[in-house]
């Protein structure tokens, strides 16, 4: 679609179709680069947030600065209901705006002059959005713990962190650095991202404020607040930047099981620094942090709800009983660390980015600790779980996130690749190599097929577009005679021809099938296919 077509759309507030999907002004708004947040760039957020429990509700403001691109007077903040902006100014002046739903457009009176730094002013206050099944669903999470103590905590990705707060909610543009400050009562604490400057109480209404810093780059679903009866323990890991501090913050009740259970977190940190490079937010920390809901990647903010156990709430979702070897919430949301935190999609149509390779990472981590036999075992067995009902990429502009497929078909499309590349040393290069790359970047998929083409020399355009773009696994037709195959790909894009490893009497071969029957001569009449290739294959 032409962007002078999508704009008269958008001001006459008509819906639209993209490959037969119904999308709307409000999609649009959400989900694309508008004019109105293209010219000015992200430098830094003053938030500053106060919350009450008691009524489960929030308020206060976010300075916002920036560096102006090109001249504009209309800037977009966006912040969704039921929470309302109060006022919002620059220089001590207020302004006016004009909102379409979350999507709040800011007249504004000062020159905007290329080059310069501004700061807008946004306070709010409301109910904030409540979650119905965090974190799919997210929102604010207004539990209890067993105590009876408000237990408290945010998830928005996907639905936006204009779900709690005021802030340029497109995921292309990454603030450099952040404050966030959080008024919570005195009997709690609260923890965020990056590291603790202050706690300061008040000498009247009995609240306690909690003042975090980022000095890092940071996606703006990767803020988080979260609030309970937490107790903090920690540890030094010796890593590849040197040490890094490791910190935990559990609720009471489950400190001995917490001081049990991670101590698995510098497991992980050893085995993806192996594999991915340096853990990317050194500057920032790294903690854990126990959450009512099942987990999420808040970057240096680990939200943890595993119930303490190994497994996806206890069940391997392998089946092949190496999911049981570690706790998916720790090792999961800790690789997002790497791609989510560090490599961040731009769109939500390449969430597989963020997806797709923590996937995989499940399956490093079992190979750096248990074997490579183990972590095929297991991707191999994740396989179960895809459901090939819609392709990995979804639709751009329009916050539209692809299949959730994502997870176990992006992992075993990504160990199929290994076996292609036939080298763990380039591999294991090529995985560090994207998170030195694209370091505190936000990426395209083209980006990341065009890294790993170059560093493989091979031309992937059509593994790739077979896997992320189509809902077809490739199959394998094949006739079998004394020592010969004959085989053809049916089910596949134009041009794919990935080659495959099959074991005859024992001994590795390669076949080099395509759309065109061939035949190929075997060691043997015995054929094994080796499984670590994600196809299917029927003899006919």
């Amino acid at each position: 679609m032409k962007q002078n077509t999508l704009l008269i759309l958008l001001v006459l507030g008509m819906s639209f179709s993209i490959n037969g999907q119904n999308f709307t002004k409000q999609d649009t708004l959400r989900g694309s680069i508008t004019p109105e947040r293209a010219w000015w760039d992200l430098n830094y957020y003053n938030l500053n947030i106060k919350v009450q429990p008691e009524n489960e509700s929030i308020s206060g403001y976010n300075i916002i600065r920036y560096k102006v691109l090109e001249e504009s007077d209309v800037i977009q903040i966006d912040l969704q209901k039921p929470l309302k902006i109060i006022a919002v100014s620059q220089d001590n002046e207020d302004l006016n705006y004009t909102s379409y739903g979350p999507a709040h457009f800011i007249h504004l009176k000062k020159k905007q002059v290329p080059g310069e730094f501004n700061e807008l002013y946004v306070q709010y206050s409301g109910k904030p959005r409540k979650a119905k099944r965090a974190p799919w669903d997210g929102g604010f999470s207004w539990k209890k713990d067993n105590n009876g103590n408000p237990f408290v905590a945010t998830s928005c990705q996907g639905l936006g962190a204009s779900a709690w707060w005021p802030n340029k909610d497109h995921m292309y543009d990454e603030v450099d650095s952040m404050r966030i400050a959080i008024d919570v009562p005195k009997d709690l604490v609260a923890v965020a991202n990056g590291r603790l400057r202050e706690e300061y109480l008040y000498d009247f209404g009995g609240y306690k404020l909690y003042d975090w810093f980022v000095s890092n780059p940071i996606n703006n679903y990767g803020v988080n607040v979260n609030i309970g009866d937490y107790v903090h323990f920690g540890e030094k890991y010796e890593g590849e930047k040197g040490t890094l501090d490791v910190d935990y913050y559990v609720l009471r009740d489950n400190l001995d099981k917490a001081k049990e259970q991670f101590k698995q977190a510098p497991m992980m940190l050893e085995a993806f620094e192996h594999w991915f490079g340096p853990y990317p937010f050194y500057e920032d920390s790294f903690k854990l942090v126990e959450v009512p809901y099942l987990g999420m990647e808040h970057q240096s903010s680990v939200t943890y709800g595993n119930q303490y156990q190994n497994g996806y709430l206890g069940r391997d979702l392998s089946s092949t009983g190496w999911g049981l070897k570690f706790d998916f919430i720790i090792i999961h949301e800790g690789g997002h660390e790497w791609f989510a935190n560090n490599i961040t999609y731009k769109d939500v149509a390449d969430m597989w980015i963020h997806e797709g390779f923590t996937a995989y990472s499940e399956n490093l981590y079992l190979d750096y600790h248990y074997g490579t036999k183990a972590a095929s075992e297991y991707v191999i067995g994740t396989r179960a779980n895809i459901q090939n009902d819609i392709p990995i990429i979804g639709t751009y502009n329009v916050n539209k996130k692809g299949s959730g497929d994502m997870y176990y078909k992006g992992a075993n499309m990504l160990h199929t690749l290994r076996q292609l590349i036939e080298d763990d040393t380039l591999w294991r290069e090529i995985l560090r190599g994207l998170n030195a790359e694209f370091y505190h970047q936000t990426v395209t998929t083209e980006q990341i097929e065009n890294y790993i083409s170059e560093k493989t020399k091979k031309d992937l355009s059509a593994f790739f577009n077979q896997y992320l773009r189509t809902t077809m696994i490739p199959k394998l037709e094949y006739k079998l005679e004394e020592k010969s195959i004959t085989h053809r790909y049916v089910d596949t894009v134009e041009d794919f021809d990935m080659p495959i490893r099959v074991f005859t009497d024992g001994k590795e071969q390669w076949l080099f099938p395509s759309k065109e029957w061939k035949t190929e001569t075997l060691q043997s009449s015995e054929l094994v296919f080796d499984n670590n290739f994600y196809i299917l294959h029927q003899k006919i």
